[in-house]
């Protein structure tokens, strides 16, 4: 992938040790630290249309999660390596090493997933939060299960090796075609080329498809049970939170920030933009200014 253009000119990139091996990072800018995770089936490349703005106000790390990118993956069975917990756990190795104990955090996707359960296990990390376009995961699988929706996750987290031998037989087509029914418009006119063609080069590594199938199994159960720990003992998330959706989020009859407000954060704030499931990338000048406007 070395030969891909360069989407965050003038950011340093970063290969930092960590128990799951090398993670990738790049940062720029100066000001108060804010990390942005990526999501589903993406890499921090998601963010190249707001980074440069964001670095003006802020110190930006964009980091690819482990098994993503230009991470480590390491091999997992049955998630275990791939619980947002333990991919929390990368992000804190990440910033300590960039001099960044406490920090803003925004999240989308699988991303957002790790940002809320970091912001849950470490407290005292998070400044503020920004999700993007999820719902929590617990009540996410609730929602899968009720309305037979999102049909990925529960393919993703089958049994090793069933899915990953089939997106094998043609990664490009299966991860384009999920990027195509999320977004607001299936020809990915939203999308930068250069940032698609970065995505092609990861996901069709086998590595790969195998960590991000692990990151779903993990999601199905180890993901479901922290959760469930966490609203049995009434725990909350202690920072500022925003929600930004998205206008085509899969939700049943309660909006997404209804559904925060009464899990774990009841006095968030959020918005919905007029774009698909992909807001930074179709939507970049209004996740700037919400972004901007929460974390300022």
């Amino acid at each position: 992938m070395t030969d891909l253009i360069d989407l965050f000119p003038g950011f340093a990139s970063h290969w930092i040790d960590t128990d799951a091996g090398k993670i990738f990072a790049r940062s720029g800018g100066s000001g108060p630290p804010l990390l942005l995770l990526h999501g589903f089936p993406q890499t921090h490349v998601m963010w190249h249309k707001v980074a440069a703005g964001l670095a003006e106000k802020f110190s930006v790390v964009a980091m690819d999660l482990r098994g993503y990118g230009w991470s480590a993956a390491p091999r997992s069975h049955n998630g275990a390596l791939y619980s947002k917990r333990e991919m929390g756990e990368d992000v804190v190795a990440v910033m300590e090493e960039l001099g960044h104990v406490r920090f803003h955090l925004a999240g989308h996707d699988r991303g957002g997933r790790v940002a809320y359960r970091l912001a849950l296990d470490h407290p005292g990390r998070i400044d503020r939060l920004c999700l993007l376009d999820i719902m929590p995961t617990f009540e996410m699988w609730k929602f899968i299960r009720a309305a037979g929706a999102a049909p990925h996750w529960p393919f993703l987290a089958l049994p090793e090796l069933q899915p990953e031998t089939e997106i094998s037989k043609n990664p490009d087509a299966y991860f384009e075609s999920l990027l195509g029914q999320w977004a607001s418009n299936p020809q990915l006119r939203g999308f930068d080329a250069r940032a698609v063609g970065q995505y092609r080069a990861a996901w069709g590594d086998p590595v790969r498809i195998h960590a991000m199938c692990e990151d779903y199994r993990a999601g199905a159960t180890l993901d479901v049970a922290a959760d469930e720990a966490d609203m049995a003992a009434r725990r909350i998330i202690s920072s500022p939170v925003h929600i930004i959706c998205g206008s085509t989020f899969l939700t049943g009859k309660e909006p997404p920030l209804a559904v925060w407000k009464r899990t774990f954060a009841p006095h968030a704030t959020g918005a919905t933009l007029s774009c698909g499931h992909f807001v930074a990338e179709e939507d970049a000048p209004a996740t700037l200014a919400e972004l901007l406007n929460f974390l300022g």
